[in-house]
């Protein structure tokens, strides 16, 4: 059976690639919700391939979801792997944008299929989007890291450099793997505060789509992720305002946060707290 199921071959000039995987490297969802934003606001509604889960998943894992259309038909949705391509007429180069599960097996091979894909369509550049929980406050602005196979562009973009060693997750293997060919990469990564770790962010989502848009030079309205951030955050400013060791532990960490740390300081009771608040707001 083809790993890579190709629906069609898209007609895109110089692109670029945006990549983002639901999973470890993806706190807050903050770097699939970037990326499915993007597809939402260029009306992307068909990928032109995908990658056949059967491989690369655990399904106990990555469990397929039913689903009821319109019709009332019960389908099935697996945790695919897709590509969408984006033409933008009023730009000298378009788009590509992947988004998937982080593969359970297989994982060389799983992103040498990607970079197989990519390269098929003369991808030029690659930006990978992650998250990553730290010790950092809802209320500052949101730390964007870079990571990249030529450092000097993480100093052009103005971004904050990183030295964590350890653990990576599929973001790591795949700048490998577009090392491996040849393809220049380079990774975002947005600190999203822990104690709203079970919390989509909204603000990281922005952040996130803010910077990887200005990487790759690309004008995409970002109106209504604006409003949702702001939204997010007065809910998030109630909770805080109706607990007061809530409060003061924001203020001192305001204080003292730590951008690039990634290990969660706040206690159960803190983090379950602010948690069950925000999951009884009404969606607005």
């Amino acid at each position: 059976m083809e790993v890579v199921r190709r629906f069609e071959k898209p007609q895109l000039r110089r692109p670029r690639a945006i990549l983002a995987f639901d999973g470890w490297n993806d706190a807050a969802d903050a770097a699939s919700g970037s990326v499915r934003y993007l597809i939402e606001e260029l009306k992307l509604t068909e990928p032109f391939a995908a990658i056949d889960p059967e491989e690369f998943y655990d399904f106990q894992a990555h469990r397929p979801q039913v689903r009821i259309d319109d019709g009332g038909t019960r389908r099935l949705s697996w945790p695919m792997t897709r590509f969408f391509g984006a033409h933008l007429p009023n730009d000298k180069r378009d788009l590509l944008l992947v988004v998937g599960d982080e593969p359970s097996f297989r994982w060389k091979t799983y992103a040498r299929h990607i970079t197989q894909v990519l390269a098929e369509n003369d991808v030029e550049s690659v930006l990978l989007l992650g998250a990553f929980i730290g010790q950092v406050s809802h209320s500052m602005p949101v730390p964007i890291i870079g990571v990249a196979s030529d450092p000097d562009l993480v100093s052009e973009l103005g971004l904050m450099t990183s030295s964590y060693e350890g653990p990576t997750g599929i973001v790591g293997v795949m700048m490998e793997a577009c090392r491996e060919v040849g393809l220049p990469a380079l990774s975002l990564w947005a600190a999203t505060p822990h104690y709203l770790a079970a919390n989509p962010n909204p603000k990281a989502m922005l952040a996130l789509t803010r910077t990887a848009t200005d990487a790759v030079d690309l004008s995409v309205p970002l109106d209504r992720l604006d409003a949702l951030a702001h939204d997010f955050i007065e809910k998030v400013d109630k909770a805080i305002e109706a607990s007061g060791d809530l409060r003061d532990y924001v203020a001192e960490l305001e204080i003292n946060a730590d951008p690039a740390s990634i290990t969660p300081a706040a206690s159960d009771e803190l983090l379950s707290e602010i948690e069950d608040f925000l999951r009884e707001q009404p969606e607005r």
